[in-house]
């Protein structure tokens, strides 16, 4: 897999954590849930890349 394609994929997945993580912290107030919904969206980006 080229380096373009990887970078692509990474700001793929940057975009729903950044607006992911506000609306989950808005939803529970708290930073844990945040961090866990981030995690699963770095495995899965990690799965991607790992290709």
């Amino acid at each position: 897999m080229s380096i373009s394609r990887k970078l692509g994929i990474l700001v793929f997945f940057m975009v729903p954590a950044i607006v992911g993580g506000g609306i989950i912290f808005h939803a529970f107030h708290d930073y844990t849930p945040v961090v866990m919904y981030e995690a699963v969206l770095y495995l899965i980006a990690g799965g991607f890349l790992s290709r």
